[in-house]
C-alpha cells in the first residue's frame, strides 16, 4: 500500500531514492549555535532538523524558516507590531496606528511564564536563528531574497518578545458578529435575527439584550480600526516618488456586512485501534484557512534529545501546531468560544476623553508612540485605552466611545503559540495539563498515542460572563464585567468513546448534560453538514484505513444538496423542459466536483437565486449585501424541507413555486455563462482557485505567472468535507484545507501530508508551488519521521556549525 501511494503521487520510489544519492551538501557558520546541527531537506521541501540540544534545534528551525520564508516572516512581524511604515512608507501609517492598538502591553515575565517552562528559552533560540540568517544577508544585495529587492527594503532583526506581542494575526470573528447582530436588530426590530447565519445560536437559548444597550447606537464604522489592523497588507502597482510603496485601494467583501470566520474552521478525527485497518490509532486533520502564497503553513521536523516533533506550524512561530512527537499525535479545529466583546461607553460632554464607569467619569489611558516612516521623518501616534481595552472609535457628537475587550489581548493569549506546552508531552495526562495553558483561539484538540488511547479536549480562554452571553455589544458602565476564565477542567472532554472515533468540524459538540447555561462557552456554531458527513462515512466503515481518511478529507458530497434534491423529487411541473431539468438534476450524486455539470447548476441556484430570494421573503427590511451575508444554505434548506408561515398562508405551495422559479433562473444564468449544452457545463469553469502573491502587483505581467499560482478549477463548496469556500459574486475559492495530514500513530513513517502550494516562499525555488498539483488532486506525500527513511529521500543537506 505504501509503495502504491508513492507511485500514484510521485512516480517510482526508486526515482526518488536515486535523487538522495547525489544530494547536495552545504556548510554554513552561524553565530549563536552551540554545536553542529544538520538540516535534511527532503524531496518535498520538508526540513528535518537534527541537533544535539533543544537550543540548537530551535535555533536551526528559526534559521531554516528564514531561509525559506524570510520576507513572509518579516511582513508577519511588521504587520503584527505596527512597523509597516518603516519599510513601506507613509501610505501604511494608518494601518500601523490601528495595529498598535492590538499589541500585547502586559508584563513580559508573566507572559512568558504563561506558556510553560521551556517557551521563553526555545523562542530565544528560534529568534537567534532568524537573526543569524538576517545578519548573514543584511547589506548584501546578491544574497537578499528577491521580495526585498523588489520592494526596496531590508529585513529587520527580531526580539524574542516580538513573537508573543503580536496578537492580530489569529482567528478572530466575534466582534464583527456582535456588531452585525446589533445592526440587524436595529433594522428589523426583532431579536430573533440573532439566530441568522453564518452562525446558528445553539443550544436552546434566549439571547440576552443588555440593559441600556441601544442596538441602533452601534455605528456602521465602529470596527473600522479593528478591521484595518487585521487586514492583510496589500501592495499597489507602483512605488511612488516618495519611495513609498502604495497599497491597493481598500476593499470590502460583500459590502458592509461580511461573514467573519466563515469557512475558517477545519475538520479532524481520530480513530481508535479497534476501528482501524492498522490496529493502531489514525489521526487526521485538515485546517481550513485562507489560500495564500506563500503558504500559511510550514512543515518541519525538530529533533534533539528530549524533543522529536514533526508537523505543520506557521513559519514565524517556533515549534509545531499540529503533528506528532515520538509518543503522541495532536490536531485541532476551531471550537467557537466567544472570546471578545465590544464595550459601549457614555463619554463626558465636557471632556470626551472620559467615560462613565460605576457612576464616575474615568479618564482614558493615553499612550504616545513614535513610528518610523520610510522616506520621511518619524511620526507620532496616540493610542487610547479604557480599563477594558483599546478604544476603536470615539463619537463626540453623540457622547459615546467604543473599546474592545479580548482574551487574546490578555496574558497568555497569543494565538497558537501555546502549542509549545505540549510538544514534549508523552501521554494523555501531560497533554491535558498542557492545554490548561492554551489561550486561543478556542480549539477542539484531538489526541492519540502509541498505547492506543484517543481523546478530545476543547481548550481556550473562556470568559465567565454571569450577566451576558457574548452575542451582543455591552454597556461599559461596570454592570457587564467578565469574572475571569473557566478552568479547562470545567470544559467537556472525551477519552476512548465506545463508538471508536472522535470527530469535530466546528459543529455544536457540547455534551447533552453539559451545564451550558452556567458555563457559557459559546452559543454560535457552524452548520453541522461537514460533521454529519464525516460521521456518516466513519459509521459506514467497519475499519478505517489511511487511504479512507485521505478520501474523506477530499470528500465532496453535499448534504444540503441531497436534502434539496429530495424536496425537488416531490415537486411536479407541467413544463416538459423544466421537468427534464428536474429529472436530470435529481439523478445527480450530489458531489460538488469540478467536472460536474449538475454541481454548476446547483451552486448557482443556491448562491445567486434560491438563497437570496428566500432571505428577501423572510427578512425584507435588510439590504442586499446583508442578505448575501446571511445566505448560507442551512436555514434555506431547513425552510425548504419544512416550509412554514414565513413563506405566507400557503407555505408548501409557496415553497414549490419559489424553488421552481429560482431553478429556472439559475439554469438561464448557466446557459448564458456556458451555453445550452449541459454536457459542457462544469462547476470548475466557474469555481477557480488563484493564489496571488502579495507583491505580484509590483511585478510586470510577464513575471506574474512565476509569482502567482493558478488559476485552476476547484471542487467543493463551504458545506462539504473537502471545503472550498468561494466568494458569492466571483466564485473564486478563498478558503480551504491549506494543509492536510493523516497520521499512522506509532508507525509514523506511514503518515501522509500535503500543503498548498509549496514549502518555499521564493518564486525561484522548485518548492515554491510543487505541492499545488498534489493538493489540488487530493493526493499526498509521505510525512517521513525516522532518520533512516528521511535520508533515502533527502535532496539537500545543510550543516550549520558554530
Amino acid at each position: 500500500m505504501r509503495a502504491l501511494a508513492f507511485r500514484l503521487c510521485f512516480g517510482l520510489v526508486a526515482s526518488v531514492a536515486s535523487m538522495a544519492i547525489g544530494a547536495a551538501e552545504s556548510h554554513i557558520k552561524a553565530k549563536g549555535l552551540e554545536h553542529r546541527a544538520e538540516i535534511l531537506i527532503d524531496h518535498w521541501g520538508v526540513p528535518h532538523i537534527y541537533a544535539d540540544t533543544a537550543h540548537d534545534a530551535f535555533f536551526a528551525q528559526g534559521w531554516n524558516a528564514a531561509r525559506d520564508r524570510l520576507w513572509q516572516m518579516d511582513l508577519w512581524r511588521r504587520s503584527g507590531l505596527g512597523e509597516l511604515s518603516a519599510a513601506l512608507g507613509p501610505s501604511y501609517l494608518a494601518q500601523d496606528h490601528a495595529i498598535r492598538l492590538f499589541v500585547y502591553r502586559g508584563d513580559m515575565a508573566r507572559e512568558w511564564a504563561a506558556y510553560g517552562p521551556d517557551a521563553k528559552q526555545d523562542t530565544e533560540a528560534f529568534v537567534a536563528g532568524i537573526n543569524a540568517y538576517v545578519a548573514a544577508i543584511k547589506g548584501k544585495a546578491a544574497a537578499l531574497p528577491i521580495e526585498f529587492k523588489l520592494a526596496g527594503y531590508e529585513p529587520a532583526f527580531w526580539k524574542p518578545e516580538d513573537i508573543v506581542r503580536v496578537r492580530i494575526h489569529g482567528f478572530l470573528y466575534g466582534l464583527e458578529l456582535e456588531t452585525q447582530r446589533a445592526q440587524l436588530i436595529c433594522k428589523t426590530g426583532s431579536a430573533t435575527i440573532i439566530s441568522t447565519p453564518p452562525f446558528k445560536v445553539s443550544p436552546a437559548w434566549t439571547p440576552i439584550i443588555p440593559d441600556g444597550l441601544d442596538p441602533c447606537s452601534i455605528p456602521a464604522n465602529v470596527l473600522e480600526q479593528y478591521q484595518l489592523a487585521k487586514k492583510p497588507v496589500t501592495f499597489g502597482a507602483k512605488i511612488s516618488t516618495t519611495a513609498s510603496i502604495e497599497p491597493q485601494s481598500r476593499q470590502t467583501v460583500d459590502g458592509s456586512l461580511t461573514n467573519p470566520g466563515e469557512g475558517q474552521g477545519s475538520n479532524n478525527w481520530v480513530i481508535a485501534p479497534s476501528k482501524t485497518t492498522t490496529g493502531r490509532p489514525i489521526l487526521a486533520n485538515d485546517p481550513h484557512r485562507e489560500l495564500a502564497v506563500p503558504a500559511l503553513r510550514y512543515i518541519a521536523q525538530i529533533s534533539a534529545p528530549g524533543i522529536n516533533v514533526i508537523g505543520a506550524g506557521e513559519p514565524a512561530l517556533p515549534g509545531i501546531i499540529v503533528g506528532h512527537n515520538e509518543d503522541i499525535a495532536f490536531g485541532l479545529t476551531i471550537f467557537l468560544m466567544a472570546q471578545d466583546d465590544l464595550y459601549v461607553y457614555d463619554t463626558n460632554p465636557d471632556n470626551p476623553k472620559e467615560y462613565r464607569y460605576q457612576g464616575k467619569w474615568e479618564p482614558m489611558r493615553r499612550v504616545q508612540e513614535t513610528v518610523q516612516v520610510r522616506g520621511q521623518g518619524d511620526s507620532r501616534v496616540e493610542l487610547e485605552f479604557t480599563r477594558h481595552g483599546p478604544v476603536v472609535l470615539e463619537d463626540p457628537a453623540h457622547h459615546r466611545a467604543y473599546a474592545v475587550k479580548a482574551s487574546w489581548l490578555d496574558t497568555g493569549g497569543t494565538h497558537y503559540f501555546p502549542s509549545m506546552a505540549y510538544l514534549r508531552a508523552r501521554n494523555v495526562t501531560q497533554f491535558a495539563a498542557a492545554l490548561k495553558r492554551w489561550g486561543g483561539p478556542g480549539e477542539n484538540q484531538i489526541y492519540a498515542d502509541r498505547t492506543g488511547q484517543i481523546a478530545w479536549f476543547p481548550a481556550g480562554f473562556t470568559p465567565i460572563r454571569p450577566d451576558s452571553d457574548g452575542l451582543l455589544p455591552l454597556p461599559g458602565d461596570g454592570r457587564y464585567e467578565w469574572h475571569g476564565y473557566l478552568d479547562r477542567d470545567l470544559l467537556p472532554s472525551e477519552i476512548n468513546p465506545g463508538r471508536g472515533y472522535i470527530a469535530t468540524a466546528n459543529q455544536m459538540n457540547l455534551p447533552k448534560d453539559f451545564p451550558y447555561r452556567e458555563r457559557r462557552t459559546s452559543f454560535l456554531w457552524v452548520d453541522d453538514n461537514r460533521f454529519n458527513r464525516i460521521s456518516e462515512v466513519l459509521d459506514g466503515l467497519p475499519r478505517v484505513s489511511i487511504a479512507d481518511s485521505e478520501a474523506l478529507q477530499n470528500d465532496h458530497v453535499s448534504l444540503p444538496a441531497r436534502t434539496l434534491l429530495g424536496v425537488l423529487k416531490g415537486i411536479k411541473t407541467v413544463d416538459p423542459k423544466l421537468q427534464d431539468t428536474l429529472n436530470w438534476l435529481t439523478a445527480w450524486d450530489c458531489r460538488i466536483e469540478a467536472r460536474s455539470p449538475q454541481a454548476a447548476l446547483y451552486e448557482l441556484w443556491i448562491a445567486h437565486h434560491l438563497g437570496p430570494t428566500v432571505i428577501e421573503r423572510i427578512a425584507p427590511a435588510i439590504s442586499e449585501t446583508e442578505r448575501a451575508a446571511m445566505g448560507t444554505p442551512r436555514p434555506i434548506v431547513d425552510l425548504m424541507e419544512h416550509p412554514d408561515s414565513q413563506l405566507g398562508p400557503h407555505p408548501q405551495q409557496a415553497r414549490d413555486d419559489l424553488m421552481l422559479e429560482t431553478l429556472v433562473a439559475a439554469e438561464r444564468e448557466l446557459e448564458r455563462l456556458q451555453g445550452s449544452d449541459r454536457t459542457q457545463w462544469q462547476w470548475g469553469k466557474i469555481a477557480t482557485v488563484l493564489l496571488e502573491h502579495p507583491l505580484s502587483p509590483l511585478v510586470d505581467a510577464a513575471q506574474r505567472p512565476k509569482w502567482n499560482v493558478g488559476p485552476a478549477p476547484m471542487s467543493g463548496d463551504a458545506d462539504v468535507v473537502g471545503v472550498a469556500h468561494y466568494g458569492l459574486q466571483d466564485f473564486h475559492d478563498k478558503l480551504a484545507a491549506s494543509f492536510r495530514m493523516v497520521l499512522d500513530v506509532g508507525q509514523w513513517d506511514n503518515s501522509m501530508a500535503v500543503s498548498s502550494p509549496g514549502q518555499s516562499g521564493d518564486p525561484d525555488s522548485p518548492h515554491y508551488q510543487d505541492l499545488f498539483p498534489l493538493w489540488l488532486e487530493g493526493k499526498y506525500f509521505p510525512l517521513l519521521y525516522s532518520r533512516a527513511a528521511v535520508e533515502k529521500v533527502t535532496e539537500r543537506k545543510i550543516v550549520i556549525e558554530p
